[in-house]
């Protein structure tokens, strides 16, 4: 990943899935009064818009999202689609969404001439892991790595810090406590754990879709700090 913030050019038009997440909410918000990008949304059901907000959202059921994905004609995919094992019922219908969905909606993308994604992924994700959760992650990032993009961020942050509409027990907890583990206890090569704000990633996110280098970037917490210096007051 560069480390600028991403200088001003024409505008990118960003098409996104996951729009009803904690990222994917941010990601809206922090789109709201910029001249600079356009968000346009690809969900199952209408989303909710943050007020001011001016971006689009295509809908329709799973099968006709490759259409809308063509239809947004977009610059770049952002993926910030994600859920637990516990919402989803099973492995495989986590599987299904952590990484069927993710690849399915990339090989669209690709389809559609959308040469540049960013995917939030999960700091630890690796296919061989013995944690469910994380080898999904990276049986997920392997499988984009293989369609082609010219620009492929992989974004793999910590615990992710915001307000859930949905109920997450242990996370819930987990961001609680994250700000002190943070500045105590995740030092060094601990430190890409530290968590990270929802907002912030969404500012990492709309900066990188600005990026023109090529390549397969990946980004942990220290590479969004950088992102984040850069980027105006």
């Amino acid at each position: 990943m560069s480390d600028t913030g991403g200088a001003a050019g024409p505008v990118r038009r960003i098409c996104l899935v996951g729009a009803s997440g904690l990222v994917g909410q941010a990601v809206l918000a922090e789109a709201v009064g910029r001249e600079d990008v356009r968000i346009i949304a690809v969900a199952r059901s209408e989303v909710s818009l943050p007020e001011g907000a001016r971006m689009d959202v295509l809908t329709g059921p799973l099968e006709s999202w490759p259409d809308l994905i063509a239809a947004a004609r977009a610059d770049v995919l952002v993926c910030a689609l994600g859920t637990t094992i516990a919402r989803a019922g099973s492995q495989d219908a986590f599987r299904a969404v952590d990484r069927d969905l993710v690849v399915d909606c990339a090989e669209a993308a690709r389809s559609a001439g959308i040469d540049h994604m960013i995917v939030v992924s999960s700091v630890g994700a690796e296919r061989g892991s013995r944690n469910f959760y994380l080898s999904v992650k990276g049986e997920m990032e392997e499988a984009l790595g293989k369609l082609g993009f010219r620009r492929l961020d992989i974004l793999r942050p910590g615990l992710l810090r915001g307000h859930r509409r949905e109920q997450r027990r242990l996370e819930g907890l987990g961001q609680v406590l994250a700000p002190l583990a943070d500045g105590l206890v995740l030092h060094g090569r601990w430190r890409r754990f530290r968590s990270v704000r929802a907002r912030d990633l969404a500012q990492v996110i709309v900066s990188v879709a600005k990026e023109k280098a090529q390549g397969r970037f990946v980004a942990e917490h220290d590479n969004f700090r950088r992102v984040l210096q850069k980027i105006p007051a």
